[in-house]
């Protein structure tokens, strides 16, 4: 990609508010090819690129993520998708690359909150992700190339404000970062510490599965360039659940494992047995399984849930439904950004089927975190490496 060594400020729709109207980037890493993005468009591009090209980097695939508000509600790697999931993303038929399979992903990891997302790709769009992307709710992409015709396929949507952002993969940026609140400028040495597998090897209970190994990986990656305090749910190379932002940890393990519970919920019969009324979109079809397994329609909504499906609206799944369908959840990984600061954590891991865990360490409560791990059974790496990010 050849970009202009002069660097010329580009003008952005607007600031983080409509209001904010003086808005504009300089750099020669990017590239703006279609569309014209907002602050929030650039932030979610430049850290979700950052995500995704250290991802792949550190597990050899490729690798997507789907970015809201400068956090990611889904990062996944190209691993091969199962019949159920199949069904559960709604892309039977599709022609999926590893790319594309890793798009999917990490978009059905959370789909209500994809909903209009920013999506980064870690290798240049492929046929089969761009014509993915152009069927989906979402503001942009940011990716280090395009394939021949996926360019034109993706600045066709939108209407042609869909905003496309190419990244100069060969590009590094400066050892310091600064910016600017309040009038005050504030440097700090930027984060460059590579995630890598031998992260991992200072297990203080329990043993990592390879597959464990590979999702903690991911996980560790994703928190990276998640909004802190932060926890991470992932199986099967992708992120099922992320609670981010939170000031309170054991709030963060809790909003990652309800998030994660509506994920595997997803894959029950009841809910991919729901048989929606001609017309009905597909977004629409994804908020609609996500509500009803979330249990709380109001009455206004149970009408036109009924009228979604075009018959009255089945009834909720029981307790007894629920708890049934998440014993079936097993082998999950969890990753903290900080140290794990008392047992409730774990605690509350359990619950979701959580076997593995891997986090900083260095609370004065280790001793405890690691007896709790013990009675769940489940298994834990001290990774030394607290990845806050804002």
């Amino acid at each position: 990609m050849s970009v202009a060594t002069a660097l010329v400020p580009t003008e952005l729709k607007y600031g983080c508010n409509p209001h904010q109207g003086r808005a504009a980037f300089e750099s020669g890493a990017v590239r703006i090819r279609s569309g014209t993005p907002s602050m929030i468009n650039m932030l979610d591009a430049l850290n979700g690129w950052q995500l995704v090209s250290e991802l792949a980097g550190a597990l050899g695939m490729p690798a997507a993520a789907s970015f809201k508000h400068v956090s990611p509600a889904g990062a996944a790697v190209g691993t091969p998708l199962p019949e159920d999931l199949i069904g559960v993303y709604e892309v039977a038929g599709r022609e999926l690359t590893p790319l594309a399979t890793a798009y999917v992903r990490a978009r059905g990891a959370d789909p209500k909150s994809s909903f209009g997302d920013f999506a980064a790709l870690s290798h240049p769009v492929d046929a089969a992700t761009a014509d993915y992307l152009k069927s989906v709710v979402s503001d942009g992409v940011v990716a280090p190339g395009f394939e021949e015709g996926t360019l034109a396929t993706l600045a066709a949507k939108k209407g042609g404000s869909f905003v496309v952002v190419e990244t100069d993969p060969d590009f590094r940026p400066p050892e310091l970062e600064s910016r600017e609140v309040y009038g005050v400028k504030l440097v700090q040495e930027r984060n460059n510490r590579q995630v890598h597998e031998a992260d991992l090897d200072s297990v203080v209970c329990g043993e990592l599965t390879a597959d464990a190994r590979r999702d903690l990986l991911l996980g560790l990656v994703t928190l990276k360039y998640t909004q802190s305090n932060s926890v991470g749910f992932a199986l099967d190379g992708q992120m099922i659940g992320i609670g981010a932002g939170q000031q309170s940890r054991v709030d963060c393990t809790k909003l990652a494992g309800a998030k994660a519970d509506v994920w595997h919920l997803g894959r029950h019969p009841q809910v991919l047995g729901l048989d929606f009324a001609g017309g009905v979109r597909r977004q629409e079809r994804i908020n609609w399984r996500v509500r009803y397994i979330e249990g709380d329609l109001t009455a206004g909504e149970q009408e036109a849930f009924a009228e979604a499906i075009d018959r009255q609206a089945p009834a909720a799944l029981t307790v007894d439904e629920r708890d049934a369908w998440m014993d079936r959840l097993r082998d999950v990984a969890l990753v903290s950004d900080g140290f794990i600061p008392f047992r409730d954590n774990v605690d509350h891991a359990s619950r979701h089927g959580v076997a593995f865990i891997a986090q900083p360490g260095g609370s004065t409560r280790d001793d405890e975190v690691i007896a709790a791990c013990r009675e769940h059974g489940i298994a834990m790496a001290h990774t030394d490496l607290r990845l806050f990010h804002h």
